[in-house]
Parts: C-alpha cells; structure tokens; sequence
C-alpha cells in the first residue's frame, strides 16, 4: 500500500471514465492494445522509469514480471547465438518435444536467500523458505552467495569487503563452470523475504562490472525495493552504477508490474514470443498514474528518507535497553527499509498487533518494517516511546 487506505486521490483516479472503460472493457494487451495505452504509459510508468532504462514491457504480477524478464535473457542469448538468423528447422521440431536445439538449456542464476515469485520459473530462482518450493519441479538452476554481512556496516568495514570479495569470485566462477550456460542472473537490492539481508555499493557496482564482462544480462528485482520505500525511487539508485542494469522488474508499491529496459535487443523480434492475453492492466496503469503524481506532489521520497532516519534512530535507542529482542539492526539510510534480529520474533510481532502496530516477519529470525510512504512521526511515536516492547 503506497499511499494508505481510501486515498482521495487514487478514489478519484477509479472514478474517471477512462478507468470505467478499463475495467468494463478491459482490452487483451497482447493483441488488441487500446490505442491510448502508449500515452497512458507515458505518463505514469515510463515518468518514474529508472535512469537509463526507458522502456517498459508490462506484466500483471511481480512474480509475472521476473518471469518475462527471464524469457526476455532467454530470448536475447538465443538469437545472438543464431546470430540473428531464422530458426532452424530442427529447432523448430525439437522444441515441440522440450528437446534441444530448440527448448535451450540456458539457466538464470539467483542468490542465496532470494525471492524472486512462486510461478514456475520464478520460483526456481526463490531460495528464500522450504515451503515455497516443496513438490514443486524445479529448473537445475544455479545459485549464488549473497554476501553476510556484519552490522552496522560502517563499523565493519573490513570484514565485509571481505565476503563481498568472496562472493563476487565465486559467483564469477558460477558464470563460468555452469552446465547450463547463463543467460541472466537476477538480484533484490535487499533480499526481502529471505531476512532483508543488505550488501553495499562496492558489491553490486562490481557485480554489474563483473556480468558485463561474462556476458550475461542483470536483472534487478525491485517489487518489493522499488517505489520509494529506501528513500529513493528505486533501491539501486544507491550504488551509482556508471552503467544501467538490463532490467528492473517493478510490482507492490507500483499496483502496476512489469520491468524496464533500454537495450534494443531485449524487444521481441517476433509475434507471440513474449505474449499472453492481459500483458498487464490498463487500470492498473492509471492508478500508478495517480501514485506517482502524489509521491511528486507529496515529495513523499524524501519523506520516506526522513521517516527512515527517525525510525531508525528510535529503534536504534531501544536497541540498547533490549539487546535479546533487537540485534543486527539495519537499514541506515535505506529510508524504511529497516529490520533487525529477534529471538522471540513471533511473540513480539503479536503482541505489536495486540498495541495496534502493524509489523512483519521474514527470514527465521528477523523483524522487518514497512509502513507506507505516507508515514509521519507521530504514527511511530507511541512504539518509539516504549509503549510496545517493554509491556512484553
């Protein structure tokens, strides 16, 4: 929820015609695109596109999202290994029986601890949790290290660089020993589901340097990063690439999915080849409409990034009188993207619900927040004044 429950604004965006006829007359985008759906993206999804990145392919879910980022790497490293020609007619053949030439034995490699959806691809590159995967068949798929760090991270400096340097060399050796070889490898600026674990700007500007060189695309998963929450629009914002990533994936905050891209070969050269009935929702369109205009009108980002700091700070404080519930904290100046270590998590989520404040779990161990980016101070003062954790 970006901006609250019965927002007057985003009410009235679902009262205007245009979104009448989306919803009565929703149009199957894959082959009959409403003629204003260029313009209605242009002034919405495409304005709050990542640096670089000016394009879009929309998706109904974020799940939905990464998975066509997926076909889209797929896709990319075929024809380049056809160098651009036909298909054969072998392949032709072959992929109807899932054989090669033509079905590809191409992998995506993911990270440790990631979660990147719970569809049939998307799920082989979530390593986040047992229960998700379990009977479910799975592609043979890679999986890199994602780093562990030690927090705070400006007091453990050395150490860090560190794992990050090891992580960075095993997964260059991933890239190059794969079975399968990698078309993409896909990453959250903070693994969410699996424990909002953190890397720094060294990590991820040498993990884009580093696919670069191999050859693979990188695909940035920001469904549950993007969209304000870390105090920018978009969480890899913070590392300062000197190139953009090949593709952002986009959902939650947005109410809209789908991913970015620029590269001019990551466009479909062929009907139906990424393709589906709804290919995303024109209502879900102007309702980012409406988001975006308020996270402008509001300067809601830099709200975020202020209410991060305040937070921070409170739980920070609280940390030093409860070292058992609130360890690991992190976060710092990743707005409110913040969450720590809790060894009685379950029994201190509850009883915040019973206080009345709304907090959540993930990982095994660990408390994450997420307030909306209409969060003020003094929505946070009762808890920062210790009116949750003590009564426990």
């Amino acid at each position: 929820m970006p901006l609250g429950y019965n927002n007057p604004r985003l009410a009235e965006a679902a009262r205007t015609p245009a979104m009448v006829r989306a919803i009565t007359s929703r149009p199957a985008l894959g082959s009959f695109p409403s003629q204003d759906y260029a313009a209605l993206l242009e002034s919405g999804i495409l304005k709050a596109a990542p640096k670089g990145l000016e394009q879009v392919f929309t998706a109904t879910t974020g799940s939905d999202a990464n998975e066509t980022a997926y076909k889209a790497a797929c896709i990319w490293k075929g024809t380049q290994e056809r160098g651009g020609k036909d298909f054969t007619d072998a392949e032709m053949s072959s992929v109807m029986d899932n054989q090669a030439p033509g079905a590809k034995k191409y992998s995506i490699v993911s990270f440790k601890k990631g979660f990147h959806g719970r569809l049939f691809g998307s799920l082989s590159t979530t390593r986040s949790k047992a229960i998700h995967k379990l009977d479910v068949p799975a592609f043979d798929w890679p999986a890199a290290p994602f780093p562990q760090l030690k927090y705070p991270l400006e007091e453990q400096e050395v150490e860090n660089r560190i794992e990050e340097d090891r992580c960075l060399k095993e997964t260059a050796k991933i890239i190059d020993t794969a079975e399968q070889p990698v078309a993409a490898i896909v990453i959250e600026p903070i693994q969410s589901e699996g424990g909002d674990n953190h890397a720094t700007p060294y990590f991820f500007q040498r993990l884009r340097a580093l696919t670069e060189e191999k050859g693979v695309l990188m695909i940035v998963d920001e469904v549950q990063t993007g969209v304000g929450a870390t105090g920018k629009m978009w969480a890899h914002e913070h590392w300062n690439l000197t190139s953009p990533a090949d593709m952002v994936t986009f959902s939650k905050k947005a109410q809209a999915a789908g991913f970015y891209f620029s590269r001019a070969d990551l466009r479909p050269d062929k009907p139906y080849r990424q393709f589906n009935t709804w290919m995303g929702d024109p209502a879900r369109a102007i309702l980012f409409n409406a988001i975006y205009d308020e996270i402008e009108k509001g300067d809601l980002i830099n709200n975020t990034a202020k209410i991060g700091s305040f937070l921070y700070s409170g739980v920070e404080a609280l940390a030093a009188k409860y070292l058992e519930l609130i360890r690991n904290l992190r976060g710092k100046d990743r707005g409110t993207f913040i969450a720590w270590d809790c060894s009685k998590r379950d029994k201190v989520i509850a009883l915040a619900r019973e206080k009345g404040v709304i907090i959540g779990g993930c990982g095994e161990a660990v408390i994450r927040l997420r307030p909306m980016l209409i969060f003020q101070k003094h929505h946070g003062r009762s808890a920062m004044l210790g009116k949750v954790v003590p009564n426990y």
